[in-house]
């Protein structure tokens, strides 16, 4: 399973993107995906997931009600409508898959969101 992240950049406090996570491969029996973030000098953690089939969204309490994680099942793409950026949002943004529950396995490459105050 191949994962390719986009849509980062460079964006004003309040602003907006779209990650987008463009999936190919062996996607039969995938479980969920994820996007995940790391800042510099922290931990990487997960921001929102989605199960393959595009339901149960879920997000950290931080991003909840600004993310939105959603699938486009005829492109096997997932997004991650990212509003009302802070600048503790900056990060680096990877998305993730796997085939079992909070296992992910599968990793594309980062793509870096800058917000500036």
């Amino acid at each position: 399973v191949q994962l390719q992240a986009s849509g980062g950049g460079l964006v004003q406090t309040g602003g907006s993107l779209r990650l987008s996570c463009d999936v190919s491969g062996r996607t039969l029996g995938l479980y969920a995906i994820a996007w995940f973030r790391q800042a510099p000098g922290k931990e990487r953690k997960s921001v929102a997931s989605i199960s393959w089939g595009g339901l149960n969204p879920a997000y950290i309490d931080s991003v909840k009600g600004r993310f939105t994680i959603s699938r486009d099942n005829a492109k096997n793409t997932v997004y991650l409508q990212m509003n009302s950026l802070k600048p503790d949002d900056t990060a680096v943004y990877y998305c993730a898959a796997g085939r079992r529950s909070n296992s992910y396995i599968y990793w594309g490459q980062g793509t870096q969101v800058t917000v500036s105050s």
